[in-house]
């Protein structure tokens, strides 16, 4: 795609994001594989392949201005790749047993468009960002509208803790997962908190 179709794109997406429409934008493939109280679902998401840097929590534009130069052209190649939905924002992984979720500080990631990830996806040039493969996984996730600020999330991450308690489900730290820029109209918005999960 030439640069100004690639921004032209970019424009529209934005435009329609404002009124919470997704419909350009790809999302993650995943399966419903129960419902529990209060909206929460239990979903089964596939592999998947994704960029992301180390972040300040849910508003750091430093992190989302690194993987937006990214996906723009700051790669190998100088690639300019599709936005995806949701941003991811959580708690930083560390290699043992897969994953582990400790809070030594928090991550941001945008998951790359299965296109890209199949025919491999070119290597960040910025210092900080990284390509990280995912691996298919058990979530719980409970979708809310509105502002996405601190104090919405916290009481909807202890609403999700409070259902998976309820239901024996083990929790872990909370994730947010963003669908739509900061700008859309906010009863339009999609936000999710999300908890991984063992597998069954």
């Amino acid at each position: 795609m030439d640069k100004f179709s690639y921004y032209a794109l970019t424009v529209i997406e934005s435009v329609l994001g404002i009124f919470g429409i997704r419909a350009l934008y790809e999302q993650p493939r995943y399966t419903v594989s129960e419902r529990l109280d209060r909206g929460v679902e239990i979903r089964i998401y596939e592999a998947r392949l994704a960029v992301e840097t180390d972040a300040r929590g849910q508003g750091d534009g430093e992190a989302f201005g690194r993987l937006f130069r990214y996906i723009t052209g700051a790669n190998r190649g100088g690639s300019r790749i599709a936005m995806t939905a949701p941003v991811e924002v959580g708690k930083r992984r560390i290699a043992m047993t897969m994953p582990v979720e400790q809070g030594a500080g928090d991550t941001m990631r945008f998951y790359l468009p299965r296109a890209v990830a199949a025919a491999g996806a070119p290597e960040p040039t910025e210092a900080g960002v990284r390509l990280v493969h995912i691996p298919a996984k058990r979530m719980a996730a409970l979708r809310f509208p509105g502002r996405a600020t601190s104090k919405a999330r916290t009481e909807q991450g202890r609403i999700l803790g409070e259902v998976l308690a309820a239901s024996r489900k083990a929790t872990g730290p909370v994730g947010f997962l963003g669908y739509d820029p900061p700008f859309a109209i906010p009863f339009l918005r999609r936000n999710e908190v999300a908890v991984r999960l063992p597998p069954d």
